[in-house]
C-alpha cells in the first residue's frame, strides 16, 4: 500500500551508522524525512563536527538526500523523490552551559533535540536516575528552543523532567522514539499517564520499533510494532501519534557500550543486549523494510485515513506547530 497524501512516510528518529547503503535503503523504503541523530554525548565542538559530515554526506548523495530546515522542505524530498535529513539531537550536551549556542545551532539546521539523554545533565535528569526535575537553566533552554523554533524532545527524558518540560514548553513537545509502559516494563517507556499529558497539552507520541523495549523483544514483529501503536493511539489520540524507529543499521556492539555508558566513558546504566538490541523486529530488518508498515497497518483493519495521518502527516502538523 502507498501512503499517497503528498506526505509519505516519516520516521521519527534513525541513528544508523550513516553510509551510502543506508541512504539507499531510505529511498527504496520511499522515507520522505527522518529525525537523523548528529549528536548524544558529544559537547559542542565534537557536535558541529558531525553535523559537518552529515551536511557533507547530504552533498555527496544529493541525487537521495536533502537537508530540511522547514515542512516546505519536506514536502519538497517528497516532490524530489528524495529522503530529507532532519538533524537532531539525543541529548542537549551540546548546548554546553551556553543559551547562545542554541540559536547557532538552529540556525545550521538542528530542528529537533532531546533535552537529556538518560541521565543528568545541566538542564534536567535522564531515565535511569533519580529525577530532580528541570534546572533553572533548563527552563530558559526551553524557552528559548521554543523561541528559534527547535522541536523538544523527551524520549530518554526522566518522568519529573518530562512532565516540567512539557508544562513549561510554550510550544508542543514530543516522545520522539518510546513504547508504553502498559506493554512492558522498562525505564524507557512511558506511563498511560504520560502519554496522554503530552497528548492533552498538543504533544506528539512517535512509536518505536526498537526490540530492547518491546514486550516480545528479539522475537518482535513489525505486527507487534502496529499493536504498539494501536495502544498509543487508544491513550493519546491517531492525531497524535506517528512512528520513530529507531534503526541502529550498521552499528555493532561497541556503539551499545558507548550509548549506555554514562556520558559514554563511564559507569554501565543497563546491559543491553546487543544481539537483541540489532535484531530488529521481523518484518522490519532493514530500513528499507519501512515500507511495510502501511501493509502491515491495513493488514491490521486501519482505515487509509488512519494510516496516512500516523505514517506521515502527523508529523507534518506537529513540525508545523513548533517550527
Amino acid at each position: 500500500m502507498n501512503v499517497s497524501n503528498g506526505v509519505g512516510l516519516i520516521d521519527g528518529l534513525i541513528v544508523s551508522r550513516w553510509s551510502r547503503e543506508v541512504f539507499e535503503n531510505m529511498r527504496a523504503a520511499g522515507l520522505t524525512a527522518a529525525n537523523c541523530t548528529v549528536s548524544i554525548w558529544e559537547g559542542f565542538e565534537d557536535t558541529v563536527h558531525n553535523i559537518c559530515e552529515m551536511k557533507r554526506n547530504i552533498a555527496d548523495n544529493s541525487d537521495l538526500l536533502s537537508l530540511v530546515r522547514t515542512v516546505d522542505d519536506i514536502h519538497r524530498a517528497k516532490t524530489e523523490g528524495k529522503t530529507g535529513i532532519i538533524l537532531g539531537f539525543q541529548n542537549a550536551q551540546a548546548f554546553e552551559d551556553r543559551l547562545d549556542y542554541i540559536g547557532v545551532f538552529a540556525e545550521i539546521g538542528v530542528r529537533i533535540v532531546q533535552l537529556t539523554y538518560n541521565t543528568q545533565n545541566y538542564i534536567g535528569t535522564g531515565c535511569y536516575e533519580r529525577d530532580g526535575g528541570l534546572s533553572g537553566y533548563g527552563r530558559e533552554v526551553i524557552q528559548e528552543m521554543n523561541r528559534v523554533g527547535i522541536a523538544v524532545d523527551l524520549s530518554h527524558v526522566g518522568t519529573v523532567t518530562a512532565r516540567e518540560a512539557i508544562l513549561e514548553s510554550k510550544r508542543p513537545v514530543c516522545y520522539s522514539h518510546c513504547l508504553p509502559l502498559g506493554l512492558k516494563q522498562h525505564p524507557r517507556n512511558k506511563s498511560d499517564e504520560e502519554l496522554k499529558l503530552i497528548s492533552d497539552h498538543g504533544g506528539f507520541v512517535g512509536v518505536t520499533a526498537f526490540p530492547p523495549f518491546m514486550k516480545e523483544a528479539g522475537d518482535a514483529t513489525i505486527d507487534h510494532v502496529i499493536k504498539a501503536m494501536e495502544y498509543v493511539i487508544n491513550i493519546a489520540g491517531e492525531d497524535n501519534v506517528g512512528f520513530g524507529s529507531d534503526f541502529v543499521q550498521g552499528h555493532d556492539a561497541e556503539f551499545f557500550q558507548w550509548i549506555n555508558s554514562d556520558k559514554g566513558r563511564y559507569r554501565l546504566l543497563t546491559n543491553v543486549n546487543a544481539d537483541t538490541a540489532l535484531k530488529a523486529p521481523k518484518g522490519l530488518e532493514r530500513i528499507s523494510d519501512l515500507a511495510n508498515l502501511p501493509v502491515a497497518a491495513e493488514r491490521a483493519g486501519w482505515t487509509a485515513g488512519r494510516i496516512e495521518k500516523v505514517m506521515g502527516y502527523n508529523w507534518i502538523s506537529y513540525f508545523q506547530r513548533c517550527w
